[in-house]
Formats: structure tokens, sequence, C-alpha cells
């Protein structure tokens, strides 16, 4: 398996920028006429792997696994598998972060050889940029990648991400500390910036994909991301789950809605 920086700037070139998300909310498992359990997100998830086939990534929300248990997580590793297996690459949103030997032990599950294991993970450098060596270490072993949490949408993050430590916000800090590992690996580090962030860290050194979550019901504008953050063409991955989920459980509306962003965000390829 090769670089997930190549392989990720392939699949945008071939299959456009979109990313869509796999968020199994309850309500929307009923809405789809799905039972809230293991069962129902099994269905949930096989629809999704075929409505979205060929797009170049995906990201399922663990969470939504995590709360039925074991179960779930063999819902998870079966939708990692048939996603990947249709060309997909597959971005776990883990938000993982811890220190030590706990960090090591999250990095062998989503970077390593583990079932759980995709093509890149949401991680939190929140304690501190050093805290993620070891998933680092383990997504360049196995030609993964990991997407840190920058700048995010919530206002509550505001508090921590733009406070100004020695003349730089602390989200500017954690574009910069990921730039520099990009420098000897490009692309093996992304960031995530949400859509609604009204002043995104400068992300057009970073040698890496910026991930944009909250596009279309959370208030993100497809045709106001131009640009974002200082971003160079092909850098940007909008990221669109509801917007899209909602359209279900119809295989073919579901994709033509997932089409209809994809159209919409084909420019920043």
């Amino acid at each position: 398996m090769g670089h997930f920086g190549a392989r990720l700037a392939d699949a945008v070139k071939q299959r456009g920028p979109l990313c869509v998300g796999i968020d199994a909310h309850p309500e929307l498992l009923r809405a789809w006429g799905l039972t809230a359990d293991a069962d129902g997100l099994r269905r949930f998830c096989d629809t999704c792997v075929t409505a979205f086939a060929d797009f170049a990534v995906v990201k399922p929300q663990v969470a939504f696994f995590e709360a039925y248990g074991a179960a779930g997580y063999t819902v998870l590793e079966h939708t990692v598998a048939a996603l990947r297996s249709s060309g997909v690459l597959v971005l776990a949103d883990a938000k993982r972060g811890d220190i030590g030997s706990t960090m090591a032990a999250y990095a062998a599950a989503w970077t390593g050889d583990s079932p759980l294991a995709a093509d890149a993970v949401t991680a939190s450098p929140y304690l501190g940029f050093g805290s993620l060596q070891p998933l680092l270490d383990t997504a360049k072993a196995h030609g993964r990648g990991v997407f840190v949490l920058a700048a995010t949408s919530n206002p509550e993050g505001a508090t921590v991400q733009r406070a100004v430590i020695a003349g730089c916000t602390v989200a500017q800090s954690i574009v910069d500390a990921a730039a520099a590992v990009n420098r000897e690996e490009p692309g093996l580090v992304g960031v995530v910036v949400g859509a609604t962030v009204t002043e995104p860290p400068d992300v057009s050194e970073l040698g890496g994909p910026v991930l944009v979550p909250g596009v279309g019901a959370q208030g993100g504008r497809p045709e106001m991301l131009g640009g974002f953050g200082g971003a160079r063409p092909g850098q940007l991955l909008p990221a669109v789950s509801r917007d899209v989920l909602r359209a279900g459980p119809d295989r073919a509306e579901l994709r033509a809605a997932a089409e209809k962003f994809r159209d919409a965000v084909a420019y920043l390829a």
C-alpha cells in the first residue's frame, strides 16, 4: 500500500474531493424505517456502501457504532472492508487522543493491522501534538493517514483553539506542527477545520489535506470554500453527512444527493 497522501490525491483527482459521512443517528435509522440496533445499523451501512461506492472518501462516525457494543464494532469492521473493496478510502472518525502506551494501542487499532484499521483516522492533539507520535509512526509504517483537530466549529472549542501563545493561535500551532511532519512524509497528516469557522488557520503550507466538516445542514456552504484558509487546489475535503443521508433509504436518491454535493465542490479539486 502506497503513501496515504499519494493515494488520497489520486482518489480526489479521479472521484472528486467530497467526503461523505456515515453518521447513523438513531433518529435517522428510524426515519429510514430501520430499528435502532445493530441490525438496523448493518442495513443502514450496507445501503450507504452501495450508494457511495465510487466516491473518493467515506467517513464512518465511530461513535454511532460504539453505541451498540461488540455488535456495532462488527458492523464497523464489515463496513470498512466493504468500502475499501470498492476502492473507497475510509476515514474513521474516531478522534482518539492519549499518551504513551495507550496512544500506541489506539494507533494499532486504527492504523495498524487491526480489522478496524482504516485508510486514515481522526485524532485529537490537545494533549500536546507530541502525544500523537505513536499514531503518526504506526500510520506511516502502514501507509495510512491521520487527521488532527485544529479548529472546530463548536463555540466551546474557540476558548482553547483561538488562544494566542507567542503570537500564534493554538489552532495555527497545530497546523504548523502537522506541516513539519509532512515535510518529511508528504500528506501523512491532515487537519480538521470546521466549515463554519470564521477565522480558519492558514493551511497554505500544510503539505497535506484539510478535512472540512459541517457542509450542508450545519451551515457550511459549498460555494464559499474557495481559498478557505489559503488552501491550495485539491487540498480541501469538504465533508457532508446529514444533508445526504436524509435522502435515504432509497439507494438511487441517496446517491443522487451525494452526487449533487460532489458536483457543488468539484471546483475545489
